[in-house]
C-alpha cells in the first residue's frame, strides 16, 4: 500500500480511499504536507489539522467549479466538485464523534455531492428510504426501465458519498445495473443527522430496501442483490441471511466476527480503521460506555448465519488485511454451504488490492465484483 505518512496506518487509509476513488495525486499531496509531521505523533493526534490542510484544498476546488460553472463549463465544474466531494468525505471520517462543526462540514460533503450530480450525472438522485417511522438516505443511480440494482451497504466509518466517489456504481451502471446506495444505521447521514445507531439484526433494514425498491418499480423485482464493504461484510450476508427476496450478496471484506475483532483491538491487535476509535464504535453503536459497547459486539458474528444464505454469494478479500484476519474470509465460504454459487476471491500483494477491502487497488477489486455481478444477473455483454 501506498503509505505517505510512514508508520500511520490509518492516515495512510484515508490517502489511498481518496487517490483509488478518483483522487489526483497533486491535491492529495498538497492536502497532506501540511501535516506530515505530526502524522509521526500517531493516528489520534492532529486530526483537526488534518482537517483544516484538506479542508483548504476543498476550499479550492470549489473555487474553481464555480468559476468554471459561471463560464458555462459544467463538466470542469462538475469534475472540480466531485473531487471535493472525495476530499471533504475522507477528511470527516478521520474527526472525532462529537468534534466541534461535524455536522456542518458532512453537510458539505451533502451539497458537494448534490452539485456533482446536478452537473454530470442528473440522472443519480437523493431517496428516502422509509424505515421505523423516518428514513435512511439514500443515493439511487440507475440503469434503464427494469434493470437488476444492487443495494450497497458502507461499513463502521463510509458514507454513501463514499459510495459513489469510489466508481463502485459507475462500473454497475455500464454492465446495465443500478444502484442503491444507502446510509443504513450507524453509518453516515442517518447516524449524522437522524440518530439511527447500529444493530445485530441487519435483515430489518435490508427488507426496507428491497420494499422501497419493489414500490419504485424502476427495477427487475427477481434481480436485487446486496454487497456490503468493511463492516458491511458482516452486515450484507447477515441480511442475505434472513431477507429472502435477494438474489445475491457480496461480503466486500469478510467481516465474519466482528465481536471478536474488538477482542482483538482491545489488546491492540491489527489495525484500527480511524482515529479515536472507541468513541466512534461507541457513537456508531449507541453504546455509552465501553463496557456495554463490548457486550453488543460479542452478538456480531456470521457463525451459524451464513449456512442460511441460499443464494449466489462472493466472498472478497485481501491477503494483506490488516484489519480484519483473512482466516475470517474463509469462514465465511465455508460455512455458506447452502449457496448454490458460492465463491472465495482472494486478492494478493503481487496483484494490487490486498489490503483492507482492498482500497490499494480500489478500481481492480470493484471491477472483479462488478462482473461477478453482471455474470450472475446475466447482464454482462
Amino acid at each position: 500500500m501506498f503509505e505517505y505518512f510512514p508508520g500511520n496506518y490509518v492516515w495512510n487509509l484515508s490517502v489511498v480511499a481518496a487517490l483509488n476513488s478518483g483522487g489526483l495525486i497533486d491535491e492529495v499531496d498538497r492536502a497532506c504536507r501540511p501535516v506530515r509531521e505530526l502524522a509521526a505523533q500517531g493516528s489520534d493526534a492532529g486530526t483537526r489539522e488534518l482537517m483544516a490542510a484538506w479542508t483548504a484544498v476543498v476550499d479550492d476546488l470549489e473555487a474553481q467549479a464555480v468559476e468554471a460553472e459561471r463560464a458555462g463549463h459544467t463538466r470542469a465544474a462538475g469534475q472540480a466538485y466531485l473531487r471535493a466531494t472525495n476530499y471533504l468525505t475522507q477528511a470527516e471520517r478521520m474527526q472525532r464523534a462529537h468534534a466541534p462543526g461535524r455536522r456542518e462540514i458532512y453537510q458539505r460533503c451533502l451539497d458537494l455531492m448534490q452539485k456533482t450530480f446536478d452537473l454530470i450525472d442528473p440522472g443519480t438522485v437523493r431517496v428516502a428510504i422509509p424505515f421505523e417511522g423516518t428514513t435512511l438516505p439514500a443515493y439511487f443511480t440507475p440503469a434503464g426501465p427494469g434493470a437488476p440494482c444492487m443495494i450497497m451497504f458502507n461499513g463502521l466509518d463510509s458514507t454513501k458519498e463514499h459510495m459513489y466517489v469510489s466508481g463502485f456504481p459507475q462500473e454497475l451502471r455500464a454492465r446495465g445495473i443500478a444502484t442503491l446506495m444507502v446510509d443504513c444505521p450507524g453509518s453516515g447521514e442517518a447516524l449524522r443527522f437522524g440518530g439511527l445507531t447500529a444493530r445485530v439484526e441487519t435483515e430489518d433494514w435490508a427488507a426496507a430496501c428491497v420494499d422501497y425498491l419493489l414500490a419504485s418499480g424502476d427495477v427487475d423485482p427477481a434481480r436485487i442483490g446486496l454487497a456490503g464493504w468493511s463492516l458491511g461484510g458482516y452486515y450484507a450476508p447477515r441480511a442475505a441471511a434472513f431477507e429472502k427476496r435477494l438474489a445475491l450478496c457480496v461480503a466486500w471484506g469478510a467481516n465474519h466476527n466482528w465481536g471478536e475483532v474488538q477482542l482483538r483491538r482491545l489488546e491492540r491487535e491489527g489495525e484500527n480503521p480511524v482515529p479515536h476509535y472507541w468513541d466512534h464504535v461507541m457513537w456508531v453503536w449507541g453504546a455509552p460506555d465501553l463496557d456495554t459497547f463490548i457486550k453488543k459486539a460479542t452478538d456480531v458474528h456470521l457463525d451459524g448465519v451464513v449456512e442460511r444464505i441460499t443464494v449466489p454469494f462472493l466472498v472478497v478479500h485481501g491477503e494483506n488485511d490488516r484489519q480484519i484476519p483473512l482466516r475470517y474470509a474463509h469462514r465465511s465460504y465455508e460455512q455458506a454451504t447452502a449457496s448454490p454459487r458460492r465463491e472465495l476471491r482472494i486478492f494478493t500483494p503481487a496483484e494490487g488490492g490486498a489490503e483492507h477491502i482492498g482500497l490499494d487497488h480500489l478500481p481492480h477489486v470493484s471491477v472483479y465484483i462488478a462482473d461477478w455481478i453482471a455474470d450472475v444477473f446475466g447482464t454482462n455483454a
